[in-house]
């Protein structure tokens, strides 16, 4: 498919603009499919436009991460090098505003030992850990995507325009039209969004309690000065407002950790590693994953789990109703970016500590002595079934309908 260079030059401009919103003297780190290069180039200009001091690049390849995986030895591929954690500590000093363009295959990983992958992952994971949470909450970032060939596919295997109508529907979902002002409607967005958090806030729930007929019977503890955010948010060093993920529909909040009891089951496949698990439940008692049932990736859906302590504990609860655009695009992205935003969906992992109030300020420990979840992954599941209800319960004992049939209530 050719899009229009208009079209595209807008995507890049909003991306740039309103997503990362990128500011004069900023350094930006970009992470980009090397297939996207003619792309990038005008995301790389948008940032020196809008001021940028300098744009560095990281260029990405699903084929050679897979031919990493499949012919070079598992300590190799887990030994961070020197240089690697020299340009950490640079991020550290620079805080850089980051763009991710996800175009991955979901494929990629097909018939690669998960288990390498998972052990290569952990001990890199653990070596960069310190370094990322130095910058935590203290820069702009924005996920985005831009379709590939193998991507839409996967989407629709049987189309012969699978890639025209990937791209169709990552344009509606980010509000890029021809004929529409984008930065408009993602005010209208996110004014929208964020009037749902207030009145979340203004109930002081704590606990939510969910329930579906396909087994979904769980009750989660809230931090009491935890918030409910969603769409944007202000990076504290320098009070810019952006928008990390295009698209974006959730309202979100970090549990307590660790204080979280029944049965989550998942309405969508999770791509993880680049690789799938499907028709899949966990369990939890008194706060922590106890067992997990998959029809497909079963031994890769446990080894998340078992990462570390922290993956096996809530770190995210979100809500999106199922009139959502992504939900209403009718397909399957095979890409949490996507499909997290299609409906309902909690998180195993990491917690967002910027949810408690001087959140920003406080260590990952101090974080964690008053309820967010430490974990060295944050994988979202999609839980939001069409029948899906969520009460949101007071200290006191009365509730108040959240979610009824998978909507606002």
């Amino acid at each position: 498919m050719k899009i229009s260079e208009q079209l595209l030059q807008k995507y890049a401009e909003l991306m740039v603009r309103t997503g990362a919103n990128v500011q004069p003297g900023q350094i930006v780190q970009l992470a980009v499919s090397v297939e996207q290069y003619e792309f990038a180039a005008m995301v790389i200009e948008a940032c020196y436009k809008a001021g940028a001091k300098k744009v560095n690049v990281d260029w990405l390849s699903d084929v050679q991460s897979r031919l990493n995986f499949q012919y070079a030895e598992q300590e190799v591929l887990a030994r961070v090098l020197p240089w690697e954690e020299e340009k950490m500590k640079q991020m550290v000093e620079d805080l850089p505003v980051r763009i991710y363009i996800e175009s991955d295959d979901p494929d990629a990983m097909n018939g690669i030992d998960p288990g390498k992958i998972t052990a290569v992952a952990q001990s890199r994971t653990k070596v960069l850990k310190p370094y990322r949470n130095a910058i935590d909450g203290k820069y702009q970032w924005l996920i985005a995507a831009y379709p590939s060939e193998k991507w839409a596919k996967k989407c629709f295997p049987d189309s012969p325009d699978a890639l025209d109508r990937l791209w169709d529907a990552v344009l509606r979902t980010v509000r890029v039209q021809q004929d529409n002002d984008p930065v408009a409607e993602w005010k209208k967005h996110t004014d929208f969004i964020e009037k749902k958090a207030a009145w979340l806030n203004a109930q002081g729930f704590s606990s939510l309690k969910y329930h579906s007929d396909n087994g979904t019977d769980f009750t989660v503890s809230l931090i009491p000065e935890a918030r409910w955010e969603g769409a944007g948010a202000t990076n504290p060093v320098n009070q810019v407002f952006y928008i990390p993920n295009m698209p974006t529909e959730e309202i979100f909040t970090s549990p307590m950790a660790g204080a979280c009891e029944g049965t989550l089951v998942a309405v969508k496949p999770l791509s993880w590693n680049s690789q799938l698990i499907e028709d899949f439940s966990i369990t939890f008692e008194q706060g922590k994953a106890v067992s997990c049932k998959a029809a497909k990736g079963q031994k890769l859906l446990e080894q998340m789990l078992q990462m570390d302590e922290g993956a096996a504990m809530l770190g995210e609860v979100a809500l999106v109703p199922k009139e959502s655009p992504v939900n209403q695009c009718g397909f399957l992205f095979y890409n949490t970016l996507f499909d997290e935003n299609a409906c309902c969906h909690c998180a195993v992992g990491m917690g967002f500590k910027e949810v408690l109030p001087g959140g920003d300020d406080l260590t990952v420990e101090q974080a964690k002595e008053k309820g967010i979840n430490d974990s060295l992954i944050h994988v979202d599941f999609m839980i939001g079934a069409d029948d899906l209800s969520i009460d949101g319960i007071r200290p006191d004992g009365t509730s108040e309908p959240i979610f009824r049939n998978g909507t606002w209530a």
